[in-house]
């Protein structure tokens, strides 16, 4: 049978239907926004322009960051605008192109917190041997791999979604074109799409969170044998990337595991892995990390001093790593 499709734009319910409140979360997701773009850009300018570029953990974080800047800024200008749209609606590729920009990106985010727990347990566990194995090549390797991944799980997720028929209605119960409110209006039987849906996305979620656990399980067995002090930094470092870690895996945990057609509250816990955790993310890695600050003071008194961002703040490698610079954890 083929499918037919007579759905040429979607509307989106919004987050919450409260009218009188549209004006309110208006100024406050625009708020967020803000913060988020300044939050992100001032650590890419941070790293790319100072000696911590040189240092893996940070090259991943800088990745991390321009992950956020593109996963926010497919939904949240949108859902800003939506807030004082008469309508608000989104036509058909528009919003298939948005499932699949909003997959690729937090597929890539999700592997890069797993290359950047790998970072840490290698810095613990084998400091001695730290900069052979996570060499420039290799830390190369895993964001391509991230990238790799991302492609194959949005993909996979979009091919899903272009076969099924849209007959109407065409009102998507979100604030984005997500896979499971787009299953629930979908002309023909479901239940096998939602478990290939959860086997793509809610058990590699739910997979790689366990991953994440385990590793800072073996982190923390490996701090045994540190010194005191060496504990506090290792704890401090790896606490950061935790807080991140459940911001963003549990509420994907909750969204995806359930099937499409069950009742619960997607649109409002997708809030904390689309606009909280990406505006959280600076914070929780700057405030809580000394050598982010001083590298932060130096950036900004060189550009106070030159008026410009110049070559000489830093050398963007890993082929040289002074004594000065590079401080392991321990």
């Amino acid at each position: 049978m083929e499918n037919q499709n007579n759905v040429t734009e979607f509307v989106f319910m919004g987050p919450w239907g409260n009218k009188q409140m549209e004006l309110l979360f208006f100024f406050f997701f625009l708020l967020c926004y803000l913060v988020i773009l300044m939050g992100n850009f001032l650590i890419l300018l941070t790293i790319t322009c100072s000696h911590l570029i040189e240092q893996p953990m940070y090259y991943f974080l800088c990745h991390l960051s321009l992950m956020d800047l593109g996963y926010t800024s497919t939904v949240v200008p949108r859902l800003i605008r939506d807030f004082i749209a008469e309508r608000k609606i989104i036509s058909y590729n528009d919003c298939m192109t948005q499932l699949f920009t909003v997959h690729l990106l937090g597929g890539v985010e999700i592997f890069i917190l797993v290359s950047m727990a790998l970072d840490r347990y290698v810095a613990i566990a084998k400091p001695l041997h730290y900069m052979v194995i996570m060499n420039r090549r290799r830390c190369n390797t895993l964001v391509f791999m991230a990238w790799g991944v991302g492609f194959w799980h949005s993909g996979a997720l979009l091919l899903t979604v272009l076969n099924l028929p849209f007959c109407g209605p065409n009102q998507i119960d979100h604030y984005i074109c997500d896979v499971k409110p787009l299953l629930k209006l979908a002309c023909q039987d479901i239940h096998i799409v939602s478990i290939l849906v959860i086997a793509n996305s809610g058990m590699v979620v739910v997979a790689v969170f366990l991953v994440l656990v385990a590793s800072y399980i073996l982190i923390l067995y490996n701090l045994r044998t540190h010194s005191s002090v060496g504990r506090r930094k290792a704890l401090s470092t790896c606490s950061s990337h935790v807080m991140v870690v459940i911001l963003f895996f549990v509420p994907c945990i909750y969204i995806y595991v359930l099937p499409a057609g069950s009742e619960n509250k997607d649109k409002e816990l997708s809030v904390f892995y689309t606009v909280i955790a990406p505006m959280l993310n600076p914070l929780i890695y700057t405030l809580r990390n000394m050598e982010m600050k001083i590298a932060m003071g130096k950036v900004w008194s060189k550009m106070a001093h030159s008026g410009r961002l110049g070559g000489s703040i830093g050398n963007p490698g890993f082929g040289y790593i002074s004594d000065v610079h590079f401080k392991l954890f321990i």
